[in-house]
């Protein structure tokens, strides 16, 4: 059982989305090899739940995703934060981190990206 997450969630234009996609999965191998459990990058397809009425903030308002983005929730799965923290200064010696992304202009807005780091306090597996 991991215990502990990174969680990402971010706007991305949707003309751009397969950039940051490509992107993305050279960053999934570059987190993997360094020691990450588990890397996820999804784009989201039913972000407008029914609730039977109950009211809730969607992951586009929260996101504050326009009308031509798409909002995209990723997570990386490790060990520990203490882990985490190995892993991730690992990723920024390396090499290949450098090039990611140097071919293009980044696909979306940094300062519009929610990040945070989450200890489990429940987990189920099969």
């Amino acid at each position: 059982m991991a215990g502990y997450v990174d969680g990402f969630l971010l706007p991305v234009p949707d003309n751009k989305l397969e950039t940051y996609r490509e992107i993305a999965a050279e960053a999934g191998k570059l987190w993997i090899k360094h020691g990450a459990l588990e890397y996820f990058e999804g784009v989201g397809d039913d972000l407008s739940p029914d609730l039977g009425g109950v009211s809730i903030r969607t992951f586009p308002t929260v996101a504050e995703a326009g009308e031509d983005e798409s909002v995209v929730f990723s997570f990386i799965v490790y060990e520990s934060r203490e882990h985490r923290d190995e892993v991730n200064a690992k990723v920024v010696e390396d090499p290949a981190m450098e090039q990611m992304g140097h071919d293009e202009e980044m696909p979306f807005e940094f300062e519009r990206m929610a990040q945070g780091g989450f200890r489990s306090i429940v987990s189920y597996e099969d």
